[in-house]
């Protein structure tokens, strides 16, 4: 039987008993349906995963006692950014799910001349709350150890003010490929716009801020799977798929 694999809001040490939270204990005492003394695996998103017992108080509460530490996952070799245009509701949860299973190191959700979504205060935050979760849910799948940053949504322009590093647009008028594009040192950043792509003036100032344009084929890809497209093969040409 497969020992379950959940994530720990609370920094995991040897030794140590800690309360799951609730999402944890729901899953553990009431979807998986486990006694105390069930055999777990927990992680903190720092790298490791550890052995764990669990021990439960009452109908909600799920605590575990921590164990040794499993494994250790080293840092990538190549630490890929996904600067991404804000799209509705189950496309971005999509992407976001996906993109964490492809490896991607840090998530930075933009706003877009063409982004539909409208977010902020106890919206933006509900919606974070929730991008987060599903980041989460996307490491104990795909076995991660590390937790990819998930960062606040920014306008692009902002992100383009400070961006002073490795970076590919991704256009369907470019004429580049990635098999045309030198090999990253240790990061890289991907761009890429949301339903309906960027604006004319949004790729402008894309490129001026020094981004290299790279199209995949001679398809228009959908919001949420272009940068799965462009992850895949990042991943294959330079990353861990090698």
């Amino acid at each position: 039987m497969r020992i379950p694999r959940v994530f720990s809001t609370t920094k995991l040490e040897p030794g140590n008993t800690v309360r799951l939270d609730d999402n944890a204990g729901r899953h553990l005492l009431h979807s998986l349906r486990l006694q105390s003394g069930a055999a777990i695996v927990l992680f903190d998103g720092s790298g490791a995963d550890f052995a764990a017992e669990l021990s439960s108080r009452g109908k909600r509460e799920a605590w575990a006692k921590i164990g040794e530490v499993l494994r250790t996952e080293p840092p990538p070799a190549l630490r890929l950014q996904l600067a991404l245009g804000i799209s509705r509701g189950e496309r971005m949860d999509f992407a976001l799910q996906k993109a964490v299973e492809l490896g991607v190191w840090e998530i930075q959700p933009l706003f877009t001349e063409r982004t539909l979504v409208r977010l902020k205060g106890p919206r933006l935050a509900s919606r974070m709350a929730h991008w987060r979760g599903i980041v989460r849910h996307a490491c104990e799948q795909s076995g991660r150890a590390l937790l990819p940053r998930l960062l606040e949504p920014c306008p692009l322009e902002s992100w383009l003010n400070h961006f002073n590093g490795r970076g590919l647009l991704l256009d369907p008028r470019a004429a580049q490929t990635l098999t045309a594009q030198h090999p990253p040192d240790t990061e890289l950043a991907l761009l890429v716009g949301p339903e309906g792509g960027l604006s004319d003036a949004e790729r402008r100032a894309a490129y001026q801020a020094g981004l290299q344009g790279i199209r995949l084929g001679p398809r228009i890809l959908r919001a949420e799977t272009a940068p799965l497209a462009a992850l895949a093969a990042i991943q294959a040409l330079w990353g861990d798929f090698r």
